[in-house]
């Protein structure tokens, strides 16, 4: 079995500076660098996912813009895939199945952006395809949210996202763990 590794949404209006900052999201993207060099070495099938605003209103990642650019540290490479999409689940009206390989065939490594949205919807719509999927708990990153008149810390509301997909819709490990078992 093969290995895709899946960039969601690591994109410039995520960090500080941007419309949207998220909580760490300057380390998540450093995990991600880390990995997809190790990716890239092993030749493993890159995709980078970028969401682009298509709703009225909306107040980042909107097309055009430096925001919705792929952040520098992850940019992609000549020859890897890049997927637009519009939606929360990567695979919702984009191109995203069809440019995968089959799901008998590959294990998907998910990172990127935010816990709580992009990265929980991707990843249970990929187990029902059928994937195996491995997310990286610190290569993603989200923000605090506001719940019932209470505050929820960002560190709460990925530790939840991250529990919640641990079982049975993927594999919630750290970055070094995974740069071990495929070194």
């Amino acid at each position: 079995m093969t290995h895709t590794l899946l960039l969601i949404d690591i994109q410039n209006d995520y960090f500080p500076g941007g419309t949207m900052t998220l909580v760490g999201m300057e380390q998540a993207a450093h995990h991600a660098q880390t990995l997809l060099a190790h990716a890239r070495a092993r030749g493993w099938s890159v995709v980078h996912v970028q969401h682009l605003a298509a709703r009225p209103g909306a107040t980042f990642f909107l097309p055009g813009t430096p925001g919705a650019e792929h952040h520098p540290s992850v940019a992609p490479q000549a020859g890897e895939t890049v997927i637009v999409k519009h939606f929360p689940n990567a695979f919702r009206n984009s191109a995203l199945a069809t440019a995968l390989p089959p799901a008998d065939l590959t294990q998907l490594v998910v990172v990127g952006a935010m816990s709580h949205m992009c990265i929980d919807a991707t990843t249970r719509a990929a187990f029902d395809l059928g994937y195996q999927c491995t997310v990286l708990a610190d290569a993603c990153a989200t923000r605090d949210l506001l719940y019932n008149g209470d505050t929820l810390p960002a560190a709460q509301v990925h530790a939840a996202f991250m529990a919640g997909l641990a079982a049975p819709f993927a594999r919630v490990i750290a970055t070094t763990t995974l740069l071990t078992e495929s070194a």
